[in-house]
């Protein structure tokens, strides 16, 4: 009987981890993306693109654009996107999402590839300023229906043509046979303007707790299962 209590507990609690984990949704995947793509030269993402080979990999560099255009701060940006969102049972709703873009590049040395702008969104990794309140302080931001009472906040992301970045694609050849780093192989573009541990911890969202629990949780499932394994084992040959 002890064995078999072992092991499905030993799943059971396996499979709490593994739902813990589900629960970062799409940051648990960019955060995979971040740690195991390899990274290479921006010389061979451009070979790789000339080649036609379909290799998903990083490319790190300097950001640039002739296009860039001016934040609050008159910082050169190249992207900046503006959610309202409110909070609805269980999880954050978007209401209003602006987005605008121009062209820009990765650049290191003389070497320079294109980001795919159309793409780019879901994999975009920055340390977005946030403010908070209720919906009844910007009112015409939100839709009638939605309480004034209800939290609200403004989340801004955005990517200046002064910083650094680490950006994950595949590189292809555009229309006009320009080198581009884009989204591919079932993967997300993904650009961020952070050190991957800094990275991480946007990511996770400080929900450090919880990505603590989920380790412990997957660690202990398959000790809990094995040592029913080992218990049946010893009562079969006892």
């Amino acid at each position: 009987m002890l064995p078999l209590v072992l092991a499905t507990a030993g799943a059971c609690v396996t499979l709490a981890g593994a739902l813990v984990l589900r629960s970062f949704g799409p940051a648990l995947r960019l955060g995979r993306l971040l740690a195991v793509t390899p990274i290479v030269s921006i010389g061979d993402a451009l070979a790789v693109a000339a080649a036609g080979e379909a290799r998903y990999v990083g490319v790190e560099g300097r950001i640039d654009s002739a296009d860039d255009f001016p934040d609050e701060n008159e910082r050169p940006l190249v992207y900046r996107r503006t959610r309202f969102e409110v909070r609805l049972p269980g999880r954050w709703r978007t209401v209003d999402d602006a987005r605008r873009a121009v062209p820009f590049s990765l650049d290191a040395g003389l070497a320079s590839i294109a980001i795919d702008v159309d793409v780019l969104g879901p994999g975009l990794v920055v340390l977005a300023r946030e403010s908070a309140g209720v919906a009844g302080d910007v009112p015409d931001r939100f839709p009638a229906g939605i309480a004034p009472s209800t939290r609200a906040r403004m989340r801004i992301e955005q990517v200046s043509s002064v910083e650094h970045a680490t950006a994950l694609g595949l590189p292809v050849l555009d229309a006009d046979g320009r080198p581009l780093l884009s989204a591919g192989l079932g993967r997300p573009l993904v650009l961020s303007t952070m050190e991957r541990d800094d990275a991480m911890r946007v990511l996770a969202e400080g929900r450090r707790g919880r990505a603590i629990a989920s380790v412990i949780l997957l660690v202990a499932g398959p000790l809990l299962v094995a040592s029913g394994v080992f218990a049946a084992l010893v009562g079969h040959l006892g």
